[in-house]
Formats: C-alpha cells, structure tokens, sequence
C-alpha cells in the first residue's frame, strides 16, 4: 500500500459525506475490523452482524477500496441468487465512478462496465475481471478471483432442507478451486439453521468433526450489546428492538437479530402459552359487526387443508381465526372433516358441502385451499357448493412449497411467544392440542394435520372485514348499510 493511500475509514467516511450522511459508529466498527484483518494477513474472515445494519453496504465499500488499493485485484461476489450478486457489483461501480479517490479507474470502452461484471482501468492483461457476480447455482468452474466474497449465501430457500444445506456445502466447497493461492474468503451474512454453516461449533448430528468455516477470523455484531444496549441507538431504539422481538418471534429475533443459531427442536409448541375462552361469535345489528367476548373482530381467515387419507392418515382440516384491532388472535373453531363411506355423494362433494355449511355459519368472506396434490381440483366443487347454499364467500387457492416443520413454526412462534393466542374451549375435544403437545419437528409420521391448517391460518394476510358488499352478500362488516346524501346544494 502507498504512504498516500487512503485507508479504508477514511474511504468510507468520504464517500459517506458525498450522500449527505453520517457514518454510524457500527459502521466503523466494521471499517476497522476489515482493515485490520487485511493488513494482518487474515485470508479467512466471518462478518456476521444483524439484519439492516448496512453489512453489505460496507462490504461494497470495502471491495471498491481493495480495487482503489490494487486494480489488477479480481473479485467474484457469490450470492443465494445472481440478482443479489448482481446488486452489489452494481453497488460497486456507482462507488468507483463517483468516489474521489476512484474516478479514474472507470474504462473508456462500454463494453468493460458491464451489470454483472466490470473491469477497471488496470496494468495486467487478465482473463477474469475486476469484479464478477454469481448466484449460488451458476457455473463458476474455470474463473479465476483473489478475494471471494460469498454474500447473504444461506437464506430460507438455500437451507430449509437437510438436502438444500448438504448442496450448499458442496457449492461453497468449490470455492478452492476458484480462489487463488493466498487469495481472500469473505462470508457475509446471519445464520437460518441450527446447522448453518456460521457455526462456532460443529454440528455433530450431521457428521460435521469441526466447524465448517473452522479457522476463519470473526466479527459478530448483535443488535444488543452484553449490557442489552442497542448497538445502533440512533436507528435501533430499544423500543424499536422490542417492536421487531414482538413481530418477528423469539426464535427469528434470536437467528437474524442476536445471531443465535436456533434449534428449532427448542422451540416446541408450549399449550401454557395458549388462553381459553367459551364466549360465541355473535352478529351485532345495532353496532354493525362480528364479536367475540365484547370484542369487536376487525379481520378473518380460513385454511382448509384437504384429504382423502383413510383412518390413521392424513386428515382433512378446516381451520377458522379471527383478530381483533388489539392484535390478539381467536382460533374459534376447527373441522376435522368426516365424509359418509356409504353416502351417494362423492367425497369431494361430501367435503366441500361441510366447508361451505362451516363458511356461512361463521360469515366467512373466503376460505382458503391448500392445492397441493388432491386439493388442486377442489376449488370449483366449493364454488358450486357456495353458490347452491347462497353464502357470499370468495375461494382462494395457494400452493405450498415450503417445509411443513418451518410454517408451523413460524407462524406460531410470534404469536405463541405473545401469548396472544386464544382458543375456543370446544376445540379441546379435536386433535388439535394432542398434536401440539406431540408434535417434534424433524419427526417422520407427525400427527399434524391440525397444526398445519391452524399455521395456514395464522400465516394468511388477513382479510378486512370492513368491506362494502351487494346486496345478498355477508352483511356483518361495518359501513354495509345504505345512506342518501343530500344534493340540495346551491350552486
């Protein structure tokens, strides 16, 4: 490095007073440690820090000051897809075309600033360039880079699975054969498994003998310091903090905020933290709406996870919550759906004529059906259903593709962790609390059909009550009724 090279704080700094901003404390916190490691010699480095706390903004920065410091240096920046990858490459260029101390870098010909990949203006004839994006699924067998940045590569969709993480590792292990002798690996990111590949210690119940970044120099920055102060005050207040806790969930706020890696074995369904009530859904003419216990239900959903299983299989559920303007949920009846083996009428029928007796009871505006598998041609059999009994209910479909075991444990976490939970007492007498008190995710043959639809549920945008309909639709919302204004006015 040139006596008259800036170092890499200052870098930030500058380019931080160009945009009108000031540069957080947290900001150079990162600044000093990555500086700090580069000139040590460390080539293996960790930074973990809390979601929105800027990592990869100063990340960016740090790759276009290695380029200022050295343009024959390449980089390839590895991301769960190529468009992450792709915003960070094109995060650097900006800072190289308007930073002070990088201008010059910038190629005359097009054709060497490209989205994905650039080349700035540099000594050596090399192959590679100077910066280049991939997502975790591309081809990366021939490239050549000196400093590897592999940025937010575990997120949900690349370790929700056993499978998934098995073919992360493998994609990360080629890394070697991409990265020079001496080169430099940088991970960047949070962990979203007990078995990510952050861990501090190996996770033996995968084979793992050591820790798969074993050896790497680590930064880990959590929202809360060890005296529980917030490490960005300015922008994090610990009301803030407690707000995202609230929402997020104890488990998620532990994994993306603390970066605690969470067992998601320790997060079983506690029924203590579930509250009873006996009171009916009651339609209020006067006041104009649904209510539970005195108090008003502001929205609904619904979730039927149908099945034709036999005895001791899946079984068909129909789950129904409503909430109330406090934030408090009331799982006011479930369905285990019954068909006639002797009757006539198909199953199919047979089923979505008790969905839809279910959906006018409770003036539900929609019910939603799981399609996957059999529940794909469903929809119709209730629309016809629905339209033969004149109950004004709409019908939406969604496919799920994600981990039974992570929907039901998200959906829940935040709303069990609030005890914010209510449950009518007759669904005592369904499966459902048996299930959750069984129920071990990970666990082949889970009874939990219940629990699905229930997360199904919770996990639906809600649908507002407070909504105008025709005449002959649900009449329970507010503002349904009719009101002439007055159009005596003198022009």
């Amino acid at each position: 490095m040139c006596s008259d090279q800036a170092e890499f704080k200052m870098f930030v700094a500058l380019w931080n007073r160009m945009q009108n901003i000031y540069t957080p404390s947290i900001h150079f916190l990162m600044a000093d440690w990555l500086e700090q490691a580069w000139h040590s010699g460390d080539r293996r480095l960790l930074l973990q820090a809390f979601r929105s706390c800027g990592k990869s903004t100063i990340v960016g920065l740090f790759a276009a000051w290695l380029i200022y410091r050295d343009p024959n240096l390449r980089l390839m920046v590895l991301a769960a897809d190529s468009m992450l990858a792709k915003k960070m490459v094109r995060n650097v260029k900006r800072i190289i075309e308007r930073h002070p101390l990088t201008s010059s870098l910038k190629p005359d010909k097009l054709d060497q600033w490209g989205t994905e990949r650039f080349t700035v203006n540099r000594s050596l004839e090399l192959r590679d360039p100077s910066m280049l994006a991939r997502g975790m699924s591309s081809n990366i067998t021939g490239s050549r880079a000196d400093v590897i940045i592999c940025d937010d590569v575990e997120v949900p969709k690349t370790c929700d699975t056993a499978g998934k993480r098995a073919e992360l590792r493998e994609r990360l292990d080629e890394i070697d054969y991409v990265l020079v002798p001496g080169g430099t690996n940088l991970y960047v990111g949070t962990p979203h498994s007990w078995f990510t590949i952050y861990a501090a210690a190996p996770r033996q119940e995968i084979g793992e003998e050591i820790a798969y970044l074993h050896g790497y120099k680590r930064l880990t920055i959590p929202v809360l310091d060890e005296c529980g102060q917030s490490m960005w005050p300015e922008r994090f207040s610990l009301d803030d903090i407690e707000r995202i806790r609230s929402s997020a969930g104890p488990n998620k706020f532990k994994s993306q905020m603390m970066l605690i890696p969470v067992n998601i074995a320790d997060g079983v369904l506690d029924i203590g933290n579930l509250r009873f009530y006996d009171s009916d859904l009651y339609k209020s003419a006067e006041l104009q709406g649904l209510y539970i216990d005195g108090k008003r239900m502001v929205s609904a959903s619904s979730w039927w996870d149908p099945s034709f299983g036999k005895s001791g299989g899946d079984r068909s559920v129909l789950a129904i919550i409503f909430a109330d303007d406090e934030g408090n949920y009331y799982l006011h009846h479930m369905a285990y759906i019954d068909i006639d083996p002797d009757s006539q009428i198909d199953e199919a029928t047979q089923q979505c004529r008790q969905v839809a007796v279910i959906a006018k009871r409770f003036y539900l505006p929609s019910v939603t059906i799981e399609i996957n598998g059999i529940g794909r041609f469903l929809p119709n059999i209730l629309r016809r259903e629905l339209a033969e009994m004149r109950v004004p209910c709409a019908v939406k479909e969604l496919s799920n593709s994600r981990p039974k075991d992570l929907r039901i444990m998200e959906s829940f976490d935040a709303v069990m962790a609030a005890r914010a939970l209510y449950v009518h007492k007759h669904i005592r007498k369904t499966p459902f609390l048996t299930e959750m008190q069984e129920w071990r995710p990970g666990l082949k043959n889970n009874h939990d059909d219940g629990l699905d639809a229930v997360a199904g549920a919770l996990s639906l945008e809600p649908v507002r009550l407070k909504r105008h309909y025709m005449s002959g639709r649900q009449s329970w919302q507010s503002g349904n009724g009719h009101h002439q204004a007055d159009t005596n006015f003198k022009v």
